[in-house]
């Protein structure tokens, strides 16, 4: 990878997972060139993006190994595709999440880079084989799904399509790992694909557990801050099950495998997250975080301070 070093990333789209995106790349040496089709846009990205630049090196929280100004020297905003793709190897969609607008974005790119140049999809669930339905090339296309925010929160999601070569996800995988990121390869697409699939299944239990009447939203949120969150923000749940058991993985299975069937088998159908448990839900979380929109905006604010700061206890 260091070879691909001060080479170009194009980033398609400049709202909150594009301007992630774009400082992640900046953050390892990148020159990335953002793109949006509203005129303005895009220069009203670098705007923002400055200003979180600034201050995370004001806060001594700023990724990578170049100051804020060198970092910023590295951005250019266009509004123009073609010349925004000038000279990139690596284009990293993040327009919002429409099937037909994300196929319309790579059959305009497509047809302005070479065949070199590897496509990449910010989707969070929209199938490799649907997004890249209408490229003719298929070969260099692949989901690099990020966790959002993708500065804060280092995961990212490889998921190739059906023809996608090995030698693509080999560079996509050195490129995020290069930049700090925390890369991740499925091997085959699925719908949701894995980090979703785990967050909906215990998004589903949870609104089962408070819709019953079992549990408060203010506790079940509990169980996963106090409890589960605090275990999985260093282990996996595999990791978890080896060293809950004194002999490790096999002596687990043999003491517990049985009751996990058990209470599996006790969980009920896929909510609906609709009509009366939904009101009496929302109700609630509203009643414990108030809705006013600048309430909101510091506890983000915050948030995004705590996965800064978990990131940092990881490294």
């Amino acid at each position: 990878m260091s070879s691909l070093k001060g080479k170009i990333i194009t980033v398609v789209g400049s709202g909150l997972i594009g301007r992630s995106w774009a400082m992640v790349f900046m953050s390892g040496g990148y020159m990335v060139n953002i793109y949006d089709n509203i005129p303005g846009q895009a220069s009203g990205a670098i705007t923002e993006i400055r200003k979180q630049i600034e201050e995370l090196q004001q806060a001594k929280m700023l990724r990578g190994n170049l100051t804020a100004a060198e970092q910023l020297s590295l951005l250019s905003s266009h509004d123009d595709l073609l010349q925004a793709l000038e000279g990139a190897f690596f284009v990293q969609e993040c327009v919002f999440e429409d099937l037909e607008a994300k196929q319309t974005v790579f059959h305009e790119v497509e047809n302005l880079v070479t065949e070199s140049v590897i496509l990449s999809s910010s989707t969070s669930c929209l199938m490799p084989s649907n997004v890249f339905s209408r490229v003719q090339n298929r070969t260099r296309c692949i989901i690099s799904h990020p966790v959002n925010p993708p500065y804060y929160v280092r995961l990212v999601e490889l998921v190739p399509h059906p023809e996608t070569l090995p030698a693509v996800m080999d560079v996509a995988y050195s490129l995020m790992t290069d930049v700090g990121q925390a890369p991740v390869r499925l091997r085959k697409e699925i719908d949701g694909f894995a980090l979703n699939r785990v967050q909906y299944a215990i998004i589903a239990e949870s609104w089962r557990l408070v819709q019953d009447g079992v549990i408060s939203v203010k506790d079940i949120d509990l169980v996963m801050s106090e409890g589960l969150g605090m275990r999985y923000a260093f282990i996996g749940p595999i990791e978890t099950m080896h060293l809950n058991a004194p002999e490790g993985m096999e002596d687990y299975l043999q003491h517990y495998s049985e009751g996990i069937k058990r209470v599996l088998n006790t969980f009920g159908p896929v909510p609906d997250f609709s009509g009366e448990p939904a009101d009496r839900i929302i109700k609630e979380i509203c009643e414990l975080i108030p809705a006013e929109q600048e309430h909101l905006t510091v506890r983000r604010e915050r948030r995004d301070q705590l996965l800064m700061g978990l990131a940092k206890l990881k490294e």
